[in-house]
């Protein structure tokens, strides 16, 4: 706006407002210019961390995700014997042929079994054991190596070793011996076979889930013991007042992957007893390898193999739903 030399009046500058409005306009068709490459920068700081997981999950498609879609179908087929033959769709026959299955019930008990047995021992022996060497003693790292030494042993080896520690000449039987005892038959009584499997299983996982609970426990501040002394909370009470609550994440933890483990045994009693005495100590998992890889029935292994599926997925869902409840 300016002033008029005559009148001294403000005179209104027309094209002033104009430039004002076009300066404007400019402005915020400026930001629109800008605003495409802002998203696609957006955008780009998005999918960057997924463009990381593309050959993993490449990976896990082709090994895992792929194979286990082909294995769902292959459960509805009839693939035996013959397999250079297409596979021919029989619906549920294979699942009828499972329910009728004497072998089949019997693994599925020895699973469950296993399960019951085998998940509470690893659940709170470790605990207890990471509690002892979490002592600031010294020395202790040794006892924690010499814990840890069985899950770095491989199944193989551990099996075969406690094989000759059962055998009826081995070292279990020399000692009950020695004590004017009988030889017990480890490995070949249908009553203790899966049970003499069971103790290679906890012997070699108590290092493992020690480890875990071990971590959990240097995460508790000392303070909170000492608050608990001061209120008369010590000895084994404190562990009860104090540990137990705040481990109990990591109680979970290890109840899902120990039981996920247990249903899924495999190695100890293909080493150790192939299942017998009398199917005694034959999973559900050795019966699936059995029948895919020694009677060459591919579909019906699948429908095992869905069967164990749907088992450690309900197994999964309930131990998560019981540590929300907890929490």
């Amino acid at each position: 706006m300016v002033t008029d030399s005559v009148s001294g009046e403000p005179e209104t500058n027309n094209s002033g407002t104009q430039d004002s409005g076009t300066k404007g306009s400019g402005t915020k068709g400026s930001g629109n210019r800008r605003s495409p490459r802002l998203s696609g920068t957006r955008l780009l700081t998005i999918l960057t961390p997924y463009l990381f997981l593309v050959p993993a999950l490449l990976v896990l498609s082709l090994t895992v995700f792929w194979p286990a879609v082909q294995a769902f179908y292959l459960s509805f087929t009839r693939f035996e014997y013959d397999l250079t033959q297409p596979p021919a769709w029989v619906g549920l026959a294979n699942f009828q042929k499972l329910w009728r299955d004497p072998i089949f019930w019997k693994t599925l008990g020895n699973t469950v079994l296993y399960l019951v047995c085998v998940v509470p021992i690893l659940v709170v022996a470790p605990l207890g054991l990471a509690i002892l060497v979490n002592q600031k003693l010294r020395g202790i790292r040794w006892f924690r190596t010499a814990y840890y030494t069985p899950v770095v042993i491989s199944m193989v080896v551990a099996g075969i070793a406690w094989k000759w520690l059962y055998a009826s000449n081995g070292l279990f039987n020399q000692g009950l011996q020695l004590l004017g005892l009988k030889s017990i038959p480890w490995l070949t009584s249908p009553n203790l076979a899966l049970f003499s499997v069971m103790a290679v299983t906890i012997w070699k996982g108590l290092g493992y889930y020690m480890v875990i609970y071990l971590a959990g426990l240097q995460g508790i501040p000392a303070d909170l013991y000492e608050a608990a002394a001061i209120d008369g909370s010590d000895g084994l009470q404190r562990h009860w007042d104090i540990t137990i609550p705040l481990m109990r994440p990591y109680l979970f933890l290890v109840a899902v992957i120990s039981a996920i483990s247990a249903t899924k045994v495999f190695e100890e009693v293909f080493i150790m007893t192939r299942g017998e005495p009398l199917n005694s100590s034959k999973t559900i998992v050795y019966y699936l390898y059995q029948r895919a890889f020694q009677d060459l029935e591919m579909s019906y292994a699948c429908a095992i193999g869905l069967v164990l599926f749907l088992l450690i997925f309900g197994l999964s869902i309930l131990n998560l739903k019981l540590g929300q409840a907890q929490a």
